[in-house]
């Protein structure tokens, strides 16, 4: 089954309470309380999230963690990356000489693809734009209606 880690959800939840409280610093256990999350968790993914510059980090007594950018500004493929490496479908859709099977592989092109349009549709959605539901029936690849309804009717078509 394809799906993001544990961890990486939580960031995802860690990020967004930073991100409805836009430039104000927010320490670890406030984190871990508005988040609904245990405080280790939260600094378990606090140190990928910072260390991909996602988030910025302030010692002291008034310190804490805030955003490093606008949340319109932060795909969601950056918070993938930052707690998983990069997004791979197979060991060949990053890296080449992975595979005895590279040379002859009549699927390879095909994951890479798969690849490139799952990196593209995560890199689409904005940190910002998880904080509000998602409206009912939306398309994951586009929230145009026309767009939506052209791929209907070709679902439609072929079926």
């Amino acid at each position: 089954m394809l799906r993001v880690t544990k961890l990486t959800d939580y960031a995802t939840v860690v990020l967004t309470v930073l991100a409805a409280q836009h430039d104000r610093v927010l320490s670890a256990a406030e984190l871990a309380e508005r988040a609904g999350l245990e405080a280790p968790t939260v600094s378990k993914v606090l140190k990928p999230l910072a260390q991909a510059g996602l988030v910025e980090g302030f010692r002291g007594a008034n310190g804490g963690y805030r955003l490093a950018r606008p949340a319109d500004e932060i795909g969601l493929i950056e918070i993938v990356e930052a707690m998983e490496g990069p997004l791979g479908m197979t060991e060949c859709s990053l890296h080449e000489g992975q595979c005895g099977l590279e040379r002859q592989c009549g699927v390879r092109a095909n994951w890479r693809w798969i690849n490139d349009v799952v990196v593209e549709a995560l890199s689409n959605v904005t940190l910002a734009q998880m904080l509000a539901p998602a409206p009912a029936f939306a398309s994951p690849l586009s929230t145009e209606p026309a767009a939506t309804a052209k791929r209907i009717d070709l679902r439609l078509a072929g079926a």
